[in-house]
């Protein structure tokens, strides 16, 4: 039987201060740079940072984008939306798909309305009552519209951070995000 490989694992901790502050610094410089110009980002509309969230759950932001401004001259408000028939919501919906969305919006909208006098409460256990509103989308909310501190971890990062731990690198991978390194991230976390 061939010798143990097994590497010696560090334990995870989460990274000082100062190294979590470069990490922050070069991935809004990185965004400065390369991120894209999206409607949803140049608004603190909570409802409207809602029905983005809504919509780009697995969806693509080439296909969402001429539906946000759609859906938005049609709903302009959660009172708009909570007024419309569930039907008219659900066809306006199309063809971004996963038909629950819109009925999980239209109900946050009804319930905004209700509970809240038309508006998307801050606090993120109350976000979190609402179906449809998960850890991610109130963090987003949160963070966007009321200029909260929120935690937000993106399914994709959150999936190459665990691919990464997976292939015993997830330092190496952390330092390569903190470093700049894409080409170093890429081998550890099997991208490219």
């Amino acid at each position: 039987m061939p010798p143990s490989t097994t590497r010696k694992k560090r334990p995870l901790s989460i990274p000082a201060p100062p190294a979590r502050r470069r990490f922050r610094e070069r991935l809004l410089t990185w965004y400065r740079r390369h991120g894209r110009d999206l409607p949803w980002r140049n608004t603190s509309d909570p409802y409207h940072i809602l029905v983005s969230e809504i919509m780009l759950q697995q969806t693509q932001v080439d296909r969402v984008l001429p539906k946000y401004h759609e859906w938005l001259d049609r709903y302009p408000s959660l009172e708009a939306l909570a007024a419309a028939p569930e039907q008219e919501v659900t066809d306006a919906w199309y063809p971004l798909g996963y038909n629950i969305r819109p009925r999980r919006l239209h109900t946050i909208a009804r319930e905004s309305v209700a509970r809240y006098g038309g508006q998307l409460p801050a606090d993120e256990e109350t976000l979190l009552s609402f179906k449809g509103i998960g850890a991610y989308t109130a963090g987003a909310i949160r963070s966007f519209a009321f200029r909260e501190r929120a935690a937000i971890l993106d399914t994709n990062v959150a999936h190459h951070f665990l691919q990464s731990r997976a292939a015993g690198c997830f330092f190496d991978g952390f330092d390569a995000l903190l470093h700049g390194d894409f080409v170093r991230l890429q081998g550890c976390t099997g991208l490219g």
